[in-house]
This record gives C-alpha cells, structure tokens and sequence, in this order.
C-alpha cells in the first residue's frame, strides 16, 4: 500500500512537471507594436520589436544594436513583454516564485499552464502547477525511504486565489494535507486564508491558519506576517513571520533573506529565527526553486 501511494503521488508529480512540455510550438507576435524578449539557445538575449520574418529568421529592431537578423534555429523562446514589466526602463523578467515566500504561500496563484519544482535543504520537494488562474496544486515528498525504507512524509497543497483588485489586493484559500507513509494515524496539515496587499513583486501579506493533527484541530489560530520586495531586475528582499499561540504564551518565528531571481531558477538564501523564552538562534535556508510550463497571461 505504501509504495502504490508513492507511486502515485510520483506519477502525478510527473505529469504536473510535463504538462505544458508537450505539444509547445514557439508563438510568434506578428504585431511590430508589440515589444518582445528573444532568448537565445547561447544564453543571449534580446528585447525589442519584430519588423519582420521568415521562415528562417527574424529582424529585431533593439534599442542599442538597432536592427538585427536572428535565425529561428538558433532562438529559444520569444516572449511577449507586459508593460508591468518594464521597470525604469530596464526589462524585468518575471519572478519565478512569486506566488510564495521561503516556503508560505500568499494570496497570489500560479497562472494557468505555470508551475515550478521547489527544492529546499536536499530533501524538501514540491512541484505546484496552475490548472486555472484561480486553482494551484502541489504536492511533496521527502524522500525518506531511501534511507532503509524510513517513514515517509507527502502532502498536497491547494489553493484558490481570487483577485478582490487585480495586482493590489488578492485573496488566497488553502491548505497543506500530509500524512507519512509508514505510520498510522499520522495526517497533519493546516488550512489557511491569507491577503496579499501589492503587487507579486512587492507586497505585503497577512494569513490566518488552523493547524491539525489527526483528528484534533487546533484551538488557536497560526498568523503569518510576510513579505517580499524587489529591489533590481535579479533581487529580491524576503521575510516570513509566524506567530503561535499556545494558551501560555505566543512563541515567533520569524525570518529575513533574499531571493536571486534568474530566468530560469531562483534561489532563496536566510535565516529562520525561533523566539522563545528570550533564548534565540538562528536556522539557515537555501531553496532552489525552478520554473516550467508556459503560462496564460490576462
């Protein structure tokens, strides 16, 4: 039984992985109003708009080197550029992980066909997938049964988002449901509602959440204080707070770090931070989150 759940819960990371892998052919704008990114299969990369093409190639009028010829074969993706996402008149290509901070969600949803696998310490993994602009999923799995078929913790994670005022306030609902394969009676997980205030790039976000164990539901709710701002084209400011409340005492645990924001990978580097009892230590993170699937923009 174990090892179907596994497999199953593997089949399924698979085919979120691959879904928009299959089946894609390169969309070109055919409107020379349009400004473009060009990335090409060398790592280069260009923005302006196309004057014309043929089945060969293309021609790129660019700000700086004027007009260029790009041969087709050599071009690995050509992207439409919002207006968003043009900052001080530098280019910023979109934050890849938007949608959470280190490892808590915000208000925000993956758009449809846009996904991403998130890798934190080795043995954290989660792949997430927009079926719909308003429905993200993912699930997870830390591998423990590599080591002598240890018990095994997987989980999903839902959420529905839904724009109150579209790129200022959005609303999130969901929930992370786990169990661990290997021990009985042992599901655990937490429902949450969170409110993004801001942008994707540069927001602030506030959450309530109930925590369960079993059957058990917690009496107090978990808040989260978070946010993220971006400061440059490949950087980003994080922090993500929690706070606990145990009938006795509210226990905090906060965190501050950075995202380096790549194309094609982000990674997040900093510092969780438990307070309690006036005794404080400090906890590395290190994430590497990378995107896939090409998503539907509004």
């Amino acid at each position: 039984m174990k090892s179907q759940i596994l497999s199953r819960l593997i089949f399924l990371s698979a085919t979120m992985f691959l879904a928009l892998q299959i089946g894609y052919s390169q969309n070109i704008p055919k409107d020379s109003t349009v400004m473009v990114s060009v990335e090409m299969n060398d790592g280069n990369e260009f923005t302006g708009r196309i004057l014309s093409q043929s089945p060969e190639s293309i021609e790129l009028k660019t700000e700086t080197l004027g007009v260029i010829t790009l041969p087709k074969r050599l071009i690995k993706t050509i992207q439409p550029i919002r207006t968003s996402q043009i900052v001080a008149g530098e280019y910023w290509y979109d934050n890849p992980y938007a949608t959470r901070y280190f490892f808590g969600p915000n208000g925000y949803g993956l758009r449809k066909g846009e996904g991403y696998y998130q890798n934190a310490w080795i043995f954290f993994n989660q792949v997430s997938y927009g079926f719909t602009n308003n429905f993200t999923l993912g699930v997870g799995v830390i591998p423990a049964f590599l080591f002598a078929g240890a018990p095994t913790p997987i989980w999903i994670t839902p959420k529905i988002s839904v724009p109150i005022q579209k790129d200022k306030v959005n609303l999130g609902v969901g929930g992370l449901f786990a169990t661990v394969l290997g021990e009985g009676n042992s599901s655990f997980g937490i429902a949450y509602g969170q409110l993004t205030f801001g942008p994707r790039d540069r927001n602030i976000n506030f959450g309530l959440g109930y925590g369960y164990a079993g059957d058990s539901w917690a009496n107090t709710p978990t808040v989260t204080i978070s946010g993220m701002y971006r400061t440059s084209k490949k950087f980003a400011l994080l922090t993500e707070n929690y706070i606990f409340d145990t009938g006795d005492e509210n226990l905090f645990l906060l965190s501050f770090g950075g995202r380096f924001i790549g194309r094609h990978v982000a990674i997040d580097a900093g510092l969780f931070i438990p307070a309690e009892g006036g005794d404080i230590i400090a906890i590395p993170w290190l994430g590497v989150n990378v995107p896939f699937g090409h998503p539907t923009y509004d």
